[in-house]
């Protein structure tokens, strides 16, 4: 059953690749969006038949592959990576639905968006860290390709920069794996069999050091994330949700599966460290965005910010503020793509994402009012206004963190008014007031621009009003994780309470 979430994307890349030359880029998008559509309908079925009180692997899949290598084709999912699998799905189909159907190299471009959702969703199913380590590294050419090909003016310039940062991060995570595998004296590279939490401390460290910097790369944490604005800037719309909405959620899975979980006691170690990290990325992601004048490059330093906070939840390992970790992949997903969408929908229609350029965008009879409106609820959603997801996130985040940070998490929260301000900024400047002569005759805005931008905020609003239907498929593995066997919340409440 997991398989079919690598291969159905993997045979309509094939497809499409070998679709007759005649055949124009509309009909190659509508043959890849079947074949994403089936695969995110793909992940609700197996959400629907996933076991909600079940905290194993589940539709578990072996086949012994290389054995000399103790490299296994091992797959399953638990509550923490079915959410995320489900989000791939409908971030691909969406990406899809919203590309130009008059981009060059149609048939190659589509292939390339199926290759990409195919080793995101194999990442995330994956049981085994060799195997992992593949998927991890199958997204990266696609998505160098994506923006290198199809970016902006200095495409080149940020395609390598990403490949560049993403190869360091492969190098750190696969000399990490294979110090585990190695050290722990396992055979396999199987994640069920490893030993890990019996490595003394001065071991567990320095592997932790290397999944720390190359997972804080992908996701990205100050001070290795100079490569997301470039590649967010310079890629087009859709490939700039997937960028957000996903791919970034790698690292913070990351982190959560290899790290925390598999080496606890140097994660209880170096977690004060990581929470001053998780701080310095939230306060300074936050100001970079205040300065910027490009709404895209806005939008990109405040993932950067938003980043921090999941390094904040887990770097408390209770089960609240890691429930609200995997809360806020979600929660950033869909509002990064909802706001990468709508500003990309501005760049096509007024021709700039200039703040000094556009004004007055929400004019009811010559601006984009409807546009103006979800880009309103889209950036209160990222600000953490109550009743949308983006408010229920952070707030288990910081109930779940104080306990343990309570100077770290107070600064934090600081992140969320500097959210609030830049967003307004950004609000203000390009909808609010006389519309500018510069953008005066704009193109109409179809409801084919409209419509996956809907979905999002409805998605948006409806698990704000009832979080409980995101939570309840993630709750208890992360109780499971963060059982009694664990040290880490234990140790991390204790020391908690000794000081009050």
């Amino acid at each position: 059953m997991l398989s079919a979430l690598i291969f159905a994307p993997l045979l309509g890349a094939i497809l499409v690749s070998l679709l007759p030359t005649g055949v124009n880029g509309k009909n190659s998008q509508r043959v890849a969006l079947v074949f994403a559509s089936l695969t995110f309908l793909w992940s609700i079925v197996l959400a629907s038949q996933f076991n909600q009180g079940e905290v194993t692997q589940q539709f578990s899949e072996f086949i012994p592959w290389i054995d000399a290598l103790g490299l296994s084709y091992n797959l399953g999912v638990d509550g923490l990576s079915l959410p995320l699998l489900v989000l791939n799905g409908l971030l691909t189909a969406i990406a899809i639905y919203s590309s130009d159907e008059s981009l060059q190299r149609p048939k190659f471009y589509y292939s390339l968006i199926l290759l990409l959702s195919a080793g995101v969703n194999g990442a995330f199913i994956a049981q085994d860290l060799l195997l992992f380590f593949l998927f991890y590294e199958l997204e990266l050419i696609p998505l160098y390709l994506l923006i290198a090909i199809w970016g902006g003016a200095r495409r080149g310039y940020a395609a390598t920069k990403f490949l560049i940062y993403t190869a360091v991060s492969g190098i750190l995570i696969l000399a990490s794996f294979l110090g585990l595998v190695l050290l722990s004296g396992s055979g396999s590279f199987a994640i069920a069999t490893l030993n890990t939490q019996s490595l003394p401390l001065l071991t567990q460290l320095p592997l932790l050091a290397g999944i720390l910097i190359g997972f804080g790369i992908k996701m990205p944490l100050v001070p290795f994330h100079t490569w997301l604005p470039d590649a967010h800037v310079e890629a087009s719309t859709p490939i700039s949700v997937l960028l957000a909405g996903v791919l970034l959620k790698l690292g913070t899975y990351g982190l959560l599966r290899f790290g925390m979980d598999l080496l606890p006691d140097a994660w209880n170690y170096l977690a004060p460290w990581l929470a001053v990290w998780a701080v310095v990325s939230v306060l300074y992601g936050s100001s970079c965005a205040i300065a910027q004048s490009d709404m895209k490059k806005m939008v990109a330093y405040s993932s950067i910010g938003h980043m921090g906070y999941i390094l904040l939840a887990a770097a408390a390992a209770t089960p609240l503020s890691t429930l609200g970790a995997v809360m806020q992949m979600i929660s950033h997903g869909l509002i990064s793509a909802l706001l990468f969408l709508l500003v990309g929908v501005v760049y096509q229609k007024a021709g700039s994402r200039d703040l000094n350029v556009i004004k007055g965008l929400l004019n009811p009879e010559r601006g984009m009012p409807l546009i103006g409106s979800l880009m309103i609820l889209g950036v209160m959603a990222s600000a953490g206004t109550p009743g949308m997801v983006g408010f229920i996130s952070e707030f288990i985040v910081f109930r779940g963190s104080f306990a343990v940070f309570p100077v770290q998490t107070l600064l934090s929260m600081i992140g969320t008014g500097l959210t609030a301000v830049y967003f307004l900024i950004l609000v203000n400047r390009a909808f609010f007031g006389r519309l500018s002569t510069q953008v005066l005759n704009l193109p109409r805005v179809y409801w084919s621009d409209r419509i996956p931008a809907f979905i999002l905020a409805i998605l948006i609003v409806v698990f704000g009003i009832q979080p409980a239907w995101l939570s309840r498929w993630t709750e208890p593995t992360i109780t499971a994780m963060l059982s009694v066997e664990n040290p880490v919340a234990t140790v991390s409440l204790e020391k908690a309470k000794s000081k009050t």
